[in-house]
């Protein structure tokens, strides 16, 4: 396979302490890559700015004027998230033009030296390598349950990703244009680059600690993102539902054939009052839930017949 041409996108969210540093170390790896013959001297960085509250849009311009050929951008009008940043960048260096892209934190706590190794899998052929970090040691007691939490309540949904892989990954231009096809608004790329059945490999990493500012990712938005790739990939929650319902109907008639049964054969009229109103509790509950769960998929839908656009860009370099 000939020499491709890289793009590296990242995502940027009041990242002004280390975006800077960030863009020099990525820098030097396109550097020593291209000294290796393994991508061509116009691969390039593409920052998306998420509508930073900070200095990182004015850093970004910075560093964009003093090598405009290397370092390009987009600037989102405010926050959408992170998925949406991705999904902004993996769009705009596909209209710029690239063999490949490789998706990376801004934070560089995912090893930017892996990306080497993404490389050499996708000139053996693979059109979508997936980095799996090795472990958890950086990251805290709560956030090591929860992120483990994540990938078996979507696998165990029918959402298959690999363990330990957040959004680092390399992506073929063939897979940039299978994306085109897919005008979904909440589009949920770790589901998706599984779904659509490209040749698939993986690349261990070690993460680092975080050398500046703090990370933007939390439980509430971990747990958002686990329900829209549960409610864009998988009907399996509505199938519980289906279930339970028939499981209670079930339930319901057995009561009613054992009071039946009491008042004909033993003249008694069932008493419990608590009983009663501890059913009534519980089942009223589990209703509540299973409403909450459709309800997740109905506004899935709700928000897809508006087909209002993933983000509105207020600024780009290129």
């Amino acid at each position: 396979m000939q020499t491709s041409k890289l793009a590296v996108i990242i995502p940027c969210y009041n990242e002004e302490l280390c975006i800077s540093a960030t863009v020099k170390r990525l820098l030097e790896v396109l550097d020593d890559l291209t000294i290796k013959n393994k991508i061509t001297p116009d691969s390039y960085l593409y920052l998306i700015d998420d509508g930073s509250s900070d200095t990182t849009w004015e850093i970004i311009e910075t560093l964009h004027t003093k090598t405009p050929d290397r370092v390009k951008a987009a600037k989102f009008v405010r926050n959408y998230g992170n998925q949406k940043a991705l999904i902004a960048g993996l769009e705009g260096v596909r209209n710029l033009g690239c063999d490949c892209v490789v998706s990376i934190d801004a934070d560089l706590q995912q090893d930017e030296n892996s990306i080497e190794k993404f490389i050499d899998e996708y000139k053996n052929g693979y059109d979508v390598v997936l980095g799996v970090r090795n472990d958890r040691k950086t990251d805290s007691m709560f956030k090591k349950t929860t992120a483990l939490m994540f990938y078996k309540l979507m696998n165990t949904f029918g959402v298959k990703i690999p363990v330990n892989h957040s959004d680092y990954r390399l992506v073929s231009k063939k897979a940039l244009k299978i994306m085109e096809q897919y005008s979904e608004r909440d589009l949920f790329l770790r589901g998706f680059f599984h779904d659509i059945g490209l040749k698939t490999t993986t690349v261990n990493f070690d993460v680092k600690p975080r050398f500046a500012g703090v990370s933007k990712f939390n439980f509430v938005r971990l747990l958002g993102l686990a329900l829209n790739g549960i409610t864009s990939y998988s009907i399996v929650p509505l199938r519980i539902i289906s279930g339970l319902g028939f499981f209670m109907a079930l339930f319901a008639f057995l009561i009613g054939v054992e009071t039946v049964i009491e008042k004909l054969v033993f003249n008694n009229s069932p008493n419990g009052v608590a009983t009663a109103i501890i059913l009534l509790c519980f089942f009223g509950g589990l209703q509540i839930f299973c409403l909450g769960i459709i309800g997740e998929y109905v506004g899935q839908v709700y928000r897809e017949v508006k087909s209002r656009p993933r983000y509105i860009t207020e600024k780009e370099l290129i």
